[in-house]
C-alpha cells in the first residue's frame, strides 16, 4: 500500500508542476497580436 501512496504523490506533484507551469506561461508571457493574411494557392474568390 505505501508504494501506491508514493505513486499517487509523484503523479500529483508532476500534475501540479505542469499546471503551475502552464499558468505561469499563460499569465506572464502574452504573445504579440498581429494580423497575418496570405493568399491560398489554387483558391479563387468569387465577387458578386
Amino acid at each position: 500500500m505505501p508504494s501506491l501512496f508514493r505513486f499517487l504523490m509523484v503523479v500529483a506533484v508532476l500534475s501540479a508542476v505542469t499546471a503551475g507551469g502552464l499558468y505561469v506561461l499563460s499569465e506572464f508571457f502574452e504573445p504579440n497580436a498581429r494580423e497575418v493574411s496570405q493568399p491560398v494557392p489554387g483558391v479563387k474568390v468569387r465577387r458578386q
